[in-house]
């Protein structure tokens, strides 16, 4: 049998001797885990010791009494709390039990009350631990494969007489039920060895089993390799707060994650089948509310969605902003494609997304599935996520890296392009060069080539061409020998007038002018 532990808190040191004394005296088989002068400690110890008993004056400084045994109970729900007051204070005692104290001793406390009020606690702390293992020897291996067996079923029969005798005890005081799953065992496993995935299972399922023995909150069932069933005879919210801290616990100490799925408070064998169903309910949500997370079955359902009148626009839409690389746009319109799926139709969905795309993108002489070097049409991952959320920031990532590399391609052509261009303009700057005709050229409209050049290069084409074009008449015109009309002929213009026109709006000055100023 398990000693009793006991904490002692008074901000007075030698009430607190004396109390020390006298609980070590009483003949219980009782220790003194610790000894606080204020709340903020006791707390401080609650948390890092097992106490059973909390003995405490009702005045103490900072922290007022009820407060502390709130905190105590949200620490240990189950702990029992004994305040000691004076006469003026016995009010305020008494508010105190009606929150969460077991009972009170009023000062000066006699050795009979002290020691009856020990016995009482002991009597039934010791009660409590037997029905915790009579309900831990009721559920034998046997008698848990037929409770597994009998939440399996999709109505409950009338038990057994065997069954019966091993649910009795779990709903003598309520339980819940809950299943445990960790999270994406089966894709986090498959470059690990068996033995060390075994290893993490266990690890995970050592976790649940001491963090269920510290809080006495109930009993594990191994539903299967990545399942654990729970359970739990505790009040609802105090197992809820315990579920919570497995799942942070299990987040920190291993590399897994744990998502868990409660079901409704149970006083009935059919109420505590409805509780596992509840709980299984619970946890499919999983899918479209996230991982890491406890889900009680009140939590608000998410609408599931199917392809509707719009889908097809939604895609269109989709794929234009992967062309024209608009991340912004490419989340918009997955999130509007997917985030209302259910899981049966979100594999449907994203082969239809990826089949219209191919498509698409193929008529633009582009191969999706070549561009992204997926093996095959189908990637396996996306059956191994476990979520929605998974699913659509998978997703994301290839359709963001898809858009990226269709602007870097597209910015290497474009760049090809308009060097060729620029190209062809010095070939040719002594010839007549109009926008329509390097677009035929090029085989493109004059209209998308004129924008294709400005975007890249800053100013129109046909200023372009007017620039060097210009830039070749200075360099004939530091030619002594050429006449000023000749190079005007030589460069196009058919009229010495409008060349002279251009030339002064381009450089200040006259052609004739330009020969003076630098001397040819």
């Amino acid at each position: 049998m398990r000693t009793i532990s006991v904490l002692l808190v008074d901000d007075e040191a030698v009430d607190l001797e004396w109390l020390r004394r006298r609980v070590l005296a009483s003949g219980f088989d009782i220790e003194v885990a610790g000894t606080a002068n204020n709340g903020f400690d006791a707390l401080e110890m609650l948390e890092q010791e097992r106490v059973d008993i909390i003995l405490s004056d009702i005045r103490m400084p900072i922290m007022t009494g009820t407060e502390f045994a709130r905190r105590a109970k949200t620490i240990n729900p189950n702990v029992k709390i004994v305040f000691i007051s004076g006469h003026e204070d016995f009010s305020y005692a008494k508010e105190a039990i009606q929150i969460s104290a077991s009972g009170y001793l009023l000062k000066p406390v006699k050795d009979k009350d002290l020691y009856d009020m020990l016995g009482n606690l002991c009597h039934s702390i010791e009660q409590e631990r037997e029905q915790n293992r009579s309900l831990s020897e009721a559920l034998s291996l046997i008698n848990k494969e037929l409770i597994l067996r009998w939440f399996d079923e999709a109505s409950p029969e009338p038990v057994e007489p065997q069954l019966h005798a091993a649910l009795l005890p779990l709903l003598v005081n309520g339980a819940t039920a809950a299943i445990i799953e960790i999270d994406d065992l089966e894709w986090k496993m498959q470059d690990v060895s068996e033995e060390n995935a075994r290893m993490m299972i266990r690890q995970t399922q050592q976790l649940i089993s001491s963090l269920l023995e510290e809080n006495k909150s109930g009993t594990m069932i191994i539903g299967s390799r990545q399942r654990f069933i729970i359970l739990c005879s505790l009040p609802q919210e105090a197992f809820l707060q315990i579920m919570e801290e497995l799942i942070r616990k299990t987040a920190e100490s291993s590399l897994c994650t744990v998502t868990i799925g409660v079901g409704r408070y149970a006083r009935m064998e059919a109420e505590l089948h409805a509780s596992y169903k509840q709980a299984q309910a619970a946890l499919s949500a999983k899918w479209l509310l996230g991982k890491n997370r406890l889900i009680r079955d009140n939590m608000e359902p998410v609408l599931r969605g199917t392809p509707g009148t719009d889908f097809d626009q939604t895609l269109d839409q989709l794929l234009e902003a992967i062309i024209t690389y608009d991340l912004v746009a490419i989340d918009d319109h997955l999130l509007k494609l997917l985030m209302n799926a259910g899981k049966k139709d979100v594999y449907d969905l994203i082969i239809r997304i990826t089949s219209k795309l191919h498509a698409d993108l193929q008529q633009q002489n582009e191969n999706l599935y070549e561009l992204l070097q997926w093996e095959s049409h189908q990637p396996e991952i996306l059956f191994q996520f476990e979520t929605i959320h998974d699913i659509v920031s998978w997703m994301r990532r290839r359709f963001f890296e898809l858009s990226e590399l269709l602007y870097v391609k597209r910015q290497r052509q474009k760049r090809k392009l308009i060097d060729e261009i620029i190209h062809y303009v010095e070939e040719n700057l002594e010839s007549k060069i109009t926008l329509k005709e390097v677009a035929v050229q090029f085989n493109f409209t004059p209209n998308y080539l004129g924008y294709l050049f400005k975007e890249d290069y800053g100013i129109p084409f046909i200023d372009y061409v007017k620039e060097r074009k210009m830039s070749r008449v200075l360099e004939l015109l530091k030619d002594p020998s050429l006449m000023i009309y000749e190079i005007a002929e030589r460069m196009g213009y058919k009229n010495l007038i409008y060349f002279n026109r251009q030339f002064k709006q381009m450089t200040g000055m006259t052609p004739g002018e330009y020969r003076k100023k630098n001397k040819v």
